[in-house]
């Protein structure tokens, strides 16, 4: 049953690097990386888990209290920001509930990954002892179903490795393209062919023009870098993300006002921030 959108967005956590609960940094958020989509039939899927996925499972839990949930994890890569709320989602514990965690690595790799997370002394729970039912998967670049939800995964130039995705449902595009940094001929034409098009391209724009001077190699991008990407791709509206520990409100504010001049349909990921196409 249709639920008057064709696919629903919403973020829990904005930022990169690290937590920042700081008051300054509170009106866009201060959890790390963590996204919900919906398709207008109810299915659901995750992107990333980062600190902002354990206010997601608490909400998922009293939305749906008797009812088992089947949720899709996409995880971009196994750096901090993007994996340290995992082990506070409350979903995993529930022995009703299906989760199925996709990434750029094998299934091995990506269950030694998340043993290393959840392990002693680090946490009282090992990733085995989770009470869901849990299947691992190699994103592969191939297509991903679930439901009426299409996803493509794509590679994005970051140290260690880390993957896109575009995300599709009745015509509607996501993609979401964090953490990456430009300057790789080959995967700048990559990112560009995958948002080509979308609706809505939630892009890394971490540094400013002047920071990324000196942050050459650290596998993040800047708002202006997010602005050409946009305007070549033909988005419709571009949303800034991975938003730096050290700026504040204001900052990220300043940021969106350089980055509406180039292109007008620009915002800032905010926390509890809500898309419907």
């Amino acid at each position: 049953m249709s639920r008057g959108f064709r696919l629903q967005l919403k973020f829990w956590g904005v930022r990169g690097s690290t937590p920042t609960p700081t008051q300054e940094n509170l009106g866009y958020g201060g959890n790390t990386s963590c996204i919900e989509i919906r398709s207008g039939n109810g299915e659901l899927l995750i992107i990333d888990g980062g600190t902002g996925i354990r206010n997601l499972g608490t909400s998922l839990t009293e939305e749906f209290p008797a009812q088992p949930l089947k949720l899709t994890l996409l995880l971009t890569h196994f750096h901090w920001d993007h994996i340290q709320g995992l082990p506070f989602f409350v979903p995993l514990y529930n022995p009703a509930n299906e989760v199925t965690i996709y990434s750029f690595p094998s299934a091995q790799q990506i269950r030694e990954r998340l043993h290393g997370l959840m392990t002693t002394p680090y946490f009282p729970v090992e990733f085995e002892g989770l009470a869901a039912s849990i299947q691992l998967i190699h994103a592969g670049g191939e297509i991903i179903r679930s439901g009426d939800l299409c996803v493509r995964s794509f590679p994005l130039n970051h140290p260690q490795g880390a993957c896109g995705y575009r995300v599709e449902s009745n015509g509607a595009v996501i993609v979401f393209a964090s953490d990456l940094e430009h300057g790789h001929p080959e995967l700048d034409n990559v990112l560009r062919e995958h948002a080509a098009g979308a609706d809505v391209l939630i892009y890394d724009a971490q540094y400013t023009p002047d920071e990324y001077v000196s942050r050459r190699g650290w596998g993040h991008s800047t708002w202006l870098e997010a602005t050409k990407v946009a305007k070549d791709a033909g988005v419709k509206k571009l949303i800034l993300f991975h938003h730096d520990p050290s700026h504040t409100d204001a900052a990220i504010e300043a940021k969106v006002t350089e980055a509406k001049r180039r292109f007008e349909h620009s915002c800032a990921a905010r926390e509890g921030m809500t898309v419907k196409l």
